[in-house]
């Protein structure tokens, strides 16, 4: 007896009735987010974290320029993390070239244990001068992205404003203090980073009151700081971070009776080492 194979396609109502329940199906993998997941860290990855301070006056003129950039490695032994080439360069005015930077030793082969409350214990920056506070502040940012990147794919739905956290204090040991108004997460898509499958994830909070006491310096202001996450699908690492800030307030510079408003923009950029 010989059997004859037949294919083809189911045609009409019922072909379409497949076709659009596969079509739901398959938009609903792609648009929702690995539920449950955790950061697959297959051995040390480091990654270059630059920050750009542009100090400015009330016209917009700009007074100082700073640049600080760090390596950072995570996925050591026992979940630690560490620092090295940590370096800070300073330069007046607009235009001009940044200077050779300077070295941070105090920071090299800084490691500690990946968990954020940690940093904020007192006794955390213990080797750090006073005045390190834009050091402090990579160690502080670098958590912040991964926490934000890492830990809401069960919270995050596709365009839709997640809010995290909202009137809430944070004490910067040795540098001052911080209220968060509210801080948003959102999914806002899919893209691409050093090929990998990434979500796009957009953070922002704005009217932030802010207290700094450094080294005799003094500030009283606001922050408004945002940016962009990208992060694996497969390994919820992040592939590429950015970084905003706004901070405008009054300070005063040590021996100094009056203040002098200024604003201060930076922008940081968060990249594994080696990829473009």
């Amino acid at each position: 007896m010989r059997i004859r194979s037949f294919s083809g396609f189911i045609s009409g109502p019922a072909g379409w009735a497949v076709c659009g329940l596969v079509a739901q199906a398959l938009s609903a993998q792609i648009w929702t987010l690995p539920q449950g997941t955790t950061v697959k860290d297959n051995g040390p990855r480091t990654y270059r974290f630059s920050v750009d301070y542009n100090t400015a006056n009330t016209k917009g003129e700009m007074v100082h320029r700073q640049r600080v950039t760090g390596d950072y490695t995570r996925g050591l032994a026992g979940g630690e993390v560490m620092w090295k080439n940590v370096s800070v360069a300073d330069v007046d005015g607009s235009s001009a070239p940044f200077p050779a930077a300077q070295k941070r030793d105090f920071m090299e082969g800084f490691r500690y244990r990946n968990e954020l409350g940690s940093t904020m214990k007192p006794d955390f920056f213990k080797g750090f001068p006073p005045i390190a506070v834009v050091e402090r502040n990579l160690v502080w940012d670098t958590a912040m992205i991964e926490t934000f990147g890492q830990n809401y794919f069960d919270h995050l739905k596709l365009n839709e404003p997640y809010h995290n956290s909202a009137d809430q204090d944070v004490t910067m040991p040795d540098v001052g203090n911080f209220h968060i108004r509210d801080i948003v997460l959102e999914w806002i898509g899919r893209s691409q980073r050093g090929g990998q499958d990434c979500a796009v994830i957009k953070y922002q909070a704005f009217f932030n009151p802010l207290e700094i006491a450094s080294g005799g310096m003094t500030l009283k202001g606001r922050s408004d700081f945002w940016g962009e996450i990208w992060v694996s699908l497969a390994t919820k690492q992040i592939e590429y971070g950015t970084l905003y800030e706004v901070v405008m307030g009054e300070m005063k510079l040590p021996g100094q009776d009056t203040t002098q408003v200024i604003d201060v923009f930076r922008n940081a950029r968060f990249e594994p080492m080696g990829t473009k």
